[in-house]
């Protein structure tokens, strides 16, 4: 068991880290089949999943609540440089995606998923939270909707080898957010304050639920995919990669632009590339 914790701390990592896919680190770590087996048979083979899916989900959970912090402040202090090696991490992985397609040259019916996809996330920045701002996530019915279907879309990229489930709620404007909140939890845990604690819960409840409802029910639909058309699935995962440096960009808060917030940018996407070179791959 304490060997698939810890590779659900890797996961964990993985999936905090936009730009680094969690299902291509489990993919490297031999996990990948085993665990969508085992959310798929979840209801036939309940007690055999659990003993899998509990100790990546015990580890991940340490990993997100440790790092959380660190990238709050990260973001905090130098968005610009952190925004740049987020974008360097996901430029960095699409080697391992060409190598997916190699041999496939792209035909109109690959490249519509992947125009389809570019075009998606390119809309959603441009139409998300800007400018830094955080999403609204005061307590009313329709943040709640939006909680719960941002928990379901960033679980169900957290699923796909490739694409990183971080990235998404970075481009749905609740990455920042999200970290947040989970360190004002921690901090009203560690304090007591039963009302913040309430507070913060109204945010990481619906997410949560959305989080799990997106794992155990799109899973199905992503191994239906790959079963069927793996090739196309992978052009689409490339028009998402391509497009999301492009996105982050466009929401960066550029209010701290200097000659050496730009310099130290270009040198934290290059870091960024190399990290998601010696990390991804299978």
């Amino acid at each position: 068991m304490l060997k698939t914790i810890l590779q659900g701390v890797v996961v964990g990592v993985a999936n905090i880290i936009p730009g680094v896919s969690g299902g291509t680190m489990m993919v490297a770590m031999g996990l990948y089949d085993k665990l969508i087996h085992a959310i798929t048979h979840i209801k036939s083979e309940f007690g055999k999943s659990m003993k899998l899916i509990l100790p990546i989900l015990i580890g991940a959970a340490l990993a997100i609540v440790i790092l959380s912090r660190v990238f709050e402040f990260l973001l905090d202090t130098y968005p610009i440089p952190t925004n740049f090696a987020f974008c360097g991490l996901i430029a960095g992985s699409l080697p391992f995606i060409f190598e997916k397609v190699k041999g496939h040259r792209p035909t109109v019916s690959r490249m519509i998923p992947l125009l389809v996809f570019f075009a998606i996330v390119i809309l959603m920045a441009v139409m998300g939270e800007t400018g830094g701002k955080a999403a609204d996530v005061s307590f009313t019915l329709i943040n709640e909707i939006k909680l719960l279907l941002v928990g379901i879309v960033a679980a169900a990229t957290m699923v796909i080898p490739g694409v990183s489930g971080s990235m998404m709620l970075m481009l749905l404007g609740y990455y920042d957010t999200i970290l947040r909140t989970i360190n004002h939890f921690m901090d009203a845990l560690f304090a007591f304050d039963v009302p913040e604690l309430l507070v913060q819960c109204g945010i990481l409840i619906p997410f949560g639920i959305g989080v799990l409802l997106g794992i155990f029910l799109i899973a199905k639909i992503i191994e239906f995919i790959f079963a069927r058309a793996e090739i196309h699935a992978y052009y689409a995962i490339i028009g998402l990669i391509v497009a999301s440096p492009v996105a982050i960009l466009i929401k960066i808060d550029w209010s701290t632009f200097s000659v050496f917030t730009i310099a130290a940018g270009i040198v934290a996407f290059v870091a960024g590339w190399f990290v998601a070179g010696r990390l991804g791959g299978e």
